[in-house]
């Protein structure tokens, strides 16, 4: 979903940076090698701040959480990002433009980031040389910041320079191994649900709030935080290993086969969309994102509950496959007849798949949604 909205927004965080740029920046100073290694490390002292103030504040919290739900370690989650965290993130950046740094070396410095933040999501990896330890974020410094536990929370929360953490107070070593999550588990597959869940719990919170300024409190303080009349602050607790279990809904095997095929299938459709969605009139663009918010959202329920309604659900969205590739046509959209008879055919034989297996489904757990520290 991070990178559906990043379609419609990618030149939001980019565009207002120039336009600072361009306006008020103090100097301009010149692309080269040596500002861009200044740019790079000034670029990740604002990431320190952004993510900090990305767990530190509720409001902000909301559009980072989502990047911490998984109760596993690993790769995949460097690419568990947030739709909504562009919001909250991009004054912090603001000061670089007012400083003269160019905008396409603010775009690489910040990939460079990104790109050196994925390999430090894994547990495969132990601790790294002494010196290396002390100066870059690793493996094991990450861990402590994905980890429920309440001496790692809100730990380790640099980008590449474990630095700014030992400067700033907020560096942690790695003890025991931790417990990953957030301390409220979300217990569920639904990724739109997944994305909102903490703003769905303050919308709640907020207007039983008696004053003006706990309204705000509840909006700015740490996640958690509550006025006394309401509860008190949640704080943390320490996980009890007797009743941990992970979120892990059993589905049968031949619906798990099914939700396999399909994913894949999405996956080259949305590579499709990716690639060409510049191309795409807006409400073509529009209807093709909610066609990958659907699919998303059907292998979540699909996985989780027995109803007869998803199966009339799930046949929909194959029979908007054609549909759409029809739609594309009419608005003059070049779509080689191969593609379209091939989802005719692939839709059809994944409804009579879903037909046949759909009485078949154990009935899933039943998962009441609970929000997200």
């Amino acid at each position: 979903l991070q990178q559906l909205t990043g379609t419609f927004i990618k030149l939001f965080k980019i565009g207002i940076y120039t336009i600072v740029y361009e306006k008020w920046a103090l100097f301009h100073l010149e692309p080269n090698t040596l500002n861009f290694i200044i740019l790079f490390v000034l670029w990740d002292l604002c990431y320190y701040w952004e993510h900090r103030m990305a767990h530190e504040i509720s409001l902000f919290w909301g559009g980072h959480v989502v990047h911490h739900q998984s109760e596993d370690f690993n790769l995949s989650v460097a690419l568990r990002q947030t739709s909504t965290g562009f919001i909250w993130g991009l004054p912090f950046y603001l000061p670089l433009a007012l400083m003269g740094f160019h905008p396409v070396h603010f775009v690489l410095a910040g990939g460079f980031n990104l790109l050196y933040q994925f390999w430090i999501h894994t547990e495969h990896i132990g601790k790294l040389p002494r010196w290396f330890e002390f100066v870059f974020n690793t493996p094991s410094h990450h861990r402590v910041h994905h980890g429920r536990d309440p001496k790692y929370i809100d730990k380790n929360y640099a980008g590449v320079l474990i630095i700014w953490d030992r400067l700033f107070g907020t560096f942690k070593e790695e003890e025991e191994r931790p417990h990953y999550g957030i301390t409220k588990p979300l217990r569920s597959w639904n990724p739109v649900y997944a994305n909102f869940a903490h703003y769905i719990d303050l919308a709640r919170a907020v207007p039983k709030a008696r004053s003006l300024g706990d309204a705000l409190r509840i909006l700015f303080k740490r996640p958690g935080w509550m006025p006394d009349y309401l509860g008190g602050y949640l704080a943390p607790q320490p996980v009890d290993e007797r009743s941990f279990r992970k979120y892990d809904v059993e589905a049968a095997r031949e619906i798990n086969l099914y939700v396999l095929v399909q994913f894949l299938a999405a996956l080259a459709v949305n590579s499709l969309y990716f690639f060409k969605s510049e191309t795409f009139p807006f409400p073509f663009k529009v209807g093709f994102a909610l066609w990958i918010v659907w699919t998303t959202l059907m292998f979540g329920f699909l996985f989780e509950k027995k109803d007869r309604r998803l199966g009339a659900l799930e046949l929909l969205r194959l029979l908007a496959m054609p549909l759409g590739a029809w739609w594309a046509v009419q608005i003059g959209l070049e779509v080689p007849q191969v593609l379209r008879l091939s989802l005719a055919v692939f839709a059809g034989a994944s409804a009579l798949a879903l037909l046949r297996i759909w009485k078949s489904l154990p009935s899933a757990e039943k998962v009441a949604p609970i929000s997200s520290r």
